[in-house]
């Protein structure tokens, strides 16, 4: 009787499979394969090797606790003479006398997850099992038959790839890069990415039912996207926007995804504190990449929270210039941050694939969970807010109108809509760059065009089946209030252009004119762009726009804001009264040095000055705004050598205590994949005003190619002051 082949060991070509599948950023230890493409393993026997049409052999693959192959998360296939491309099947490359290497593909439509993969060969009545190992399943945008392919190799290496990036943040006159790292190729992050899967709702609810559908990246992005924060579930992040961070780490301290993940991990899956929306879509852009999604992050400017989902954004003053926290939760973020993820949407009428907004940040409940998207960029350009999901809360965020109001003992005096001022600059890294993209285009047609206003008209139509919902305004007849900022600051709500039917509450539709031409002139301006620690001199320009003198009376203030809109406690004010010639302009000076607003700042270092004109001939009102971000100093970073694998290279950083008094607790955080193994955490202590401090380490690169080291330093007066220096690292 002949004896089955006897299996001594298999070896799964590692290092071949990894490089082939563009999975060799995790090392050589385990094997890490994308769906659709074929693997190799070679099988070596103890005895006599395989014969074929002597000896039979089946293949085995299941993943999770379950197996079913009805399911997809178990196959049973032969060895057969040729692949089979549209699922699981195995063929020989070559065959010897005691050794055989097999190639085993996978469909492009497999569940993702880690497989165990077993053998069986039968010889005669003879039959015998084994084990060959276990291998890593991912999304694979190299195959063009994937949800998630990307034609682009450029787009793969930076969506996929690159494992450091940037996350914008600031106003959109002042935008600041504030380096990342991703780190989705470290040894473990896929394995928690598994875990995060595995503690998502619909898992616990019917763990069958949930594996059976991750196959689908517009299924695996929303769960994901719902298990970053942990309003619902013990997902990866609780976010915090009060400013008091005791229990944990402040959101502007992280520079990195790695550490907050593991943990996450290591915490028995408890919720990491703290976190904002920058941090909640790094995270995400970590995980998905390392599940082979292609993904960025994006950064919308002046970005809008619509809560009761009629495109319209309430926010209310005081006479002074103070804005005021009403019952109504609208609000206008000074930035926010979400991810885009690439996949097919074979759930949405054709055209509308590509890039999907995914947005971590808890802000909306979305079918009873506090998660949004995946809303194709596609459809909000085109106004189609009916299509899944969440696309109606994404359309307000870059498109919403505001509604600015004044209160006042007779109630609120309402300005009119602004259609201009929310979803500026949205901004992504370039593909194959460290420079800024400008992706507002894909989002919404360009401000102040026919077609915008057709787009926001389609979409309130597809929310309000009677069409355009423009609320009346309460203002009394005899007054008349503007908003201005400092890019519209005469006072006139600027007119949309063209015919789309939609029109300005100040502006007669029979006439094509304002209802009252604009009286005053107000405009800030900075003579400088102030740092953390410097004066702040701004300038108000004031303007008699008639032939009648009159007299001006200008009530000023400034206040921190949260960087989610949310004011802080207004800190200084003041009134003045200006007489105006006909058509004469005045310029006021002030000056508001640190002392005065050093206590009172947000992480975000941001300020926004407010000035009320009012005129003492038709009691007009015009309001004007400037939003101040204090740059922080520059970090200066260098490497005092040539940058190799396995060879120290020392770093020195410098910096400087940028405010007039002491600092303590002052420490600096170190990281970057590639660079270190872990974080360096160096404590400076104490520093006096304008000292300047220079520290130095080593790092010892273990991986070749475009790294990027980060630095992230705090103390008890500042946090985030951040900086970043790439390096290529040669073998």
């Amino acid at each position: 009787m002949t004896a089955v082949p006897e299996i001594a060991f298999s070896d799964f070509q590692i290092k071949r499979n990894n490089t082939a599948h563009h999975t060799n950023e995790t090392g050589d230890s385990r094997l890490f394969v994308r769906r659709g493409q074929p693997f190799f393993i070679t099988v070596h026997f103890k005895a006599r090797g395989f014969q074929p049409g002597q000896d039979n052999v089946i293949f085995l693959v299941e993943t999770g606790p379950w197996p079913d192959e009805s399911a997809g998360t178990k196959a049973i296939f032969p060895l057969s003479k040729a692949l089979n491309k549209t699922m699981w099947s195995a063929a020989l490359e070559n065959n010897g006398s005691n050794s055989t290497v097999l190639i085993i593909h996978s469909p492009h439509t497999a569940i993702i997850g880690q497989y165990q993969l077993k053998m069986q060969i039968s010889s005669g009545t003879k039959t015998t099992n084994y084990n060959l190992g276990t291998f890593m399943l991912l999304f694979n945008p190299w195959c063009a038959d994937d949800d998630v392919f990307m034609a682009n190799e450029t787009d793969r290496q930076e969506y996929i790839m690159n494992d450091y990036g940037f996350v914008y943040q600031g106003n959109h006159n002042w935008i600041s890069p504030c380096p990342w790292n991703f780190g989705q190729f470290e040894d473990d992050i896929v394995d928690i990415s598994l875990k995060i899967l595995d503690k998502n709702l619909n898992y616990i609810q019917d763990a069958f039912k949930d594996l059976a559908c991750r196959n689908n990246p517009v299924y695996i992005s929303r769960v994901i996207c719902a298990m970053i924060n942990s309003n619902d579930d013990n997902g990866v992040l609780q976010g915090n926007w009060s400013g008091d961070y005791t229990g944990g780490v402040s959101p502007s301290a992280w520079n990195g995804s790695v550490l907050i993940l593991r943990q996450w991990f290591k915490s028995d899956c408890q919720p990491v504190k703290y976190g904002q929306c920058w941090v909640f879509a790094a995270i995400m852009c970590t995980v998905m990449r390392s599940l082979g999604i292609p993904t960025r992050v994006v950064t919308n400017f002046d970005s809008a929270h619509d809560t009761d989902q009629n495109l319209l954004i309430d926010e209310y003053y005081d006479l002074t210039g103070n804005k005021l926290n009403k019952e109504k939760k609208d609000s206008i973020w000074n930035f926010h941050v979400w991810c885009e993820c690439w996949m097919a949407r074979r759930d949405l009428p054709p055209g509308y694939g590509g890039w999907q907004v995914l947005d971590p940040t808890p802000q909306e409940a979305s079918n009873g969970i506090f998660v949004c998207g995946p809303a194709s960029v596609k459809a909000i350009r085109e106004g189609e807010v009916h299509l899944n999901y969440d696309a109606p809360f994404v359309f307000a965020m870059v498109n919403a109108d505001c509604v600015s109001s004044v209160v006042t003992r007779k109630g609120n005096e309402k300005s009119n809509c602004d259609p201009h001022l929310v979803g500026n600059k949205i901004s992504t890294k370039r593909a194959g760059s460290d420079e800024r993209e400008d992706v507002t285009h894909q989002y919404k047609y360009e401000e102040g065009t026919a077609e915008e206003r057709k787009v926001f008209e389609k979409a309130l139509s597809r929310l309000h089946k009677g069409g355009p919902m423009i609320p009346n305004s309460n203002r009394n007849e005899n007054e008349n209030i503007n908003r201005a900022n400092e890019t519209s600051a005469n006072g006139i709500t600027p007119s949309p252009g063209g015919s789309s039917g939609y029109t300005p509450r100040n502006q007669d539709p029979n006439l094509n004119r304002p209802l009252r031409e604009a009286l005053l002139l107000l405009k800030f301006k900075l003579t400088e762009s102030p740092q953390l620690g410097d004066t702040i001199s701004l300038v108000l320009l004031a303007g008699n726009l008639i032939s009648t003198a009159k007299t001006l009376k200008l009530s000023l203030s400034a206040q921190a804001l949260k960087h989610d809109g949310k004011p802080a406690q207004q800190f200084w004010k003041d009134s003045v009264y200006v007489e105006l010639r006909p058509h004469e302009e005045k310029i006021l000076l002030f000056k508001i040095p640190y002392a005065k607003y050093g206590p009172f700042l947000e992480d975000n270092n941001l300020i926004r000055f407010i000035a009320i004109g009012e005129q003492s001939i038709t009691w007009e009102k015009v309001l004007v705004e400037k939003d101040v971000n204090l740059a922080l100093p520059t970090v200066a970073i260098n490497f005092l050598g040539p940058a190799a694998v396995d060879r120290p290279c020392k770093v020195e950083i410098s910096f400087s205590n940028p405010i007039n008094e002491e600092i303590r607790d002052c420490q600096v955080l170190v990281q970057g994949s590639g660079l270190l193994k872990k974080q360096v955490k160096l404590n400076m202590g104490t520093m006096k005003p304008g000292q300047k401090a220079v520290v130095s380490f080593e790092v010892v690169p273990c991986k070749v190619g475009y790294k990027q080291l980060q630095v992230n330093i705090s103390s008890n007066r500042f946090n985030g002051l951040k900086g970043f220096k790439s390096v290529v690292v040669k073998p």
